[in-house]
């Protein structure tokens, strides 16, 4: 991040490109991954791209979806003091029509730039939302697969699978990502939904950190109150739950809290069925959560406290 206070540099050596997709506007807690991302020296963040969440109830434009992400990323750089400093892309508007047809975007196409661009660190995509991009991208260009790391937050949990949301987003592009030669680390619904904090916590650690951290407070409350007659969200506590698309990186390389797993099939319901032939992703079965949760408060009070 630019104008960053930490005191400790990353080498180069261990440093990753960085694209970050996210639905930024579909609920209230993808503005908290953007911005850990931004403030994490291990990535060179070469740009973020806004996701769709068309299949989301109570939209009433097609494509509107993927617009409220993009302003929405503009509005957290904003915050932080870094607008201009980093390129923002719409991604496609909403998902693909099948399996054999990509949607045309900005963000996509970006994608496929950055990944044949000559650089000897290794590239990464973190996928917080649908991964209609991702799939785009691996559509208009095959030769990608080989160059790129994708770390996606989705899915439920093996070996069955069922509905999830950004999964059910769209389903055509998970089956084309998992049908690829890309490396894939899957974080599912069971280990994201372990980044739990409380509203009373981000009050005390995240409110007092410049104007991003009273906004990233005050737009969760007021996400928490508009939703107070619906079974979720929980009214005290809150899943931030893209933020394993950092903790992954942080974590002990020699901790292997991940399976190995042959790439599934995902039905129309979102359910699992397995391919003895398909290639080996990585599954996240667990996730150091104090770690992230913590390397997440310390940067941004580092960088924003008073």
């Amino acid at each position: 991040m630019k104008n960053s206070r930490l005191r400790f540099a990353v080498p180069a050596k261990k440093q990753y490109r960085m694209i970050v997709d996210t639905d930024a506007k579909n609920e209230a807690d993808d503005q908290f991954a953007i911005a850990h991302h931004l403030m994490t020296p291990m990535f060179d963040v070469r740009g973020v791209i806004a996701a769709h969440f068309e299949r989301k109830r109570g939209l009433e434009t097609p494509g509107g979806s993927m617009m409220r992400s993009y302003d929405e990323i503009n509005l957290v750089l904003e915050l932080m003091g870094l607008t201009g400093e980093y390129p923002v892309f719409k991604g496609c508007a909403g998902p693909l029509p099948d399996e054999a047809y990509f949607v045309e975007s900005e963000g996509a196409r970006f994608i496929v730039q950055e990944a044949m661009r000559d650089d000897p660190r290794p590239l990464a995509v973190a996928l917080q939302g649908a991964i209609t991009n991702l799939a785009s991208a691996l559509l208009m260009e095959p030769r990608i697969a080989d160059r790129i790391l994708a770390v996606w937050i989705g899915g439920e949990s093996y070996p069955q699978g069922g509905w999830e949301f950004n999964l059910s987003q769209d389903i055509c592009a998970a089956n084309v990502v998992f049908s690829s030669s890309v490396r894939l680390w899957q974080v599912p619904k069971n280990v994201y939904k372990l980044m739990n904090v409380s509203l009373a916590e981000l009050q005390a650690r995240v409110a007092p950190c410049g104007r991003i951290g009273e906004y990233l407070f005050r737009q969760m409350v007021e996400y928490n109150d508009a939703h107070g007659e619906e079974p979720w969200p929980h009214g005290e506590t809150w899943c931030i739950g893209d933020q394993p698309t950092v903790g992954v990186f942080l974590e002990d390389k020699e901790r292997e809290n991940y399976t190995l797993r042959k790439a599934p099939r995902v039905r129309p319901d979102c359910t699992y069925e397995e391919r003895p032939d398909g290639r080996e992703i990585r599954v996240y079965h667990s996730i150091d959560a104090r770690l992230t949760l913590e390397d997440f408060f310390a940067k941004l009070k580092l960088n924003y406290g008073s």
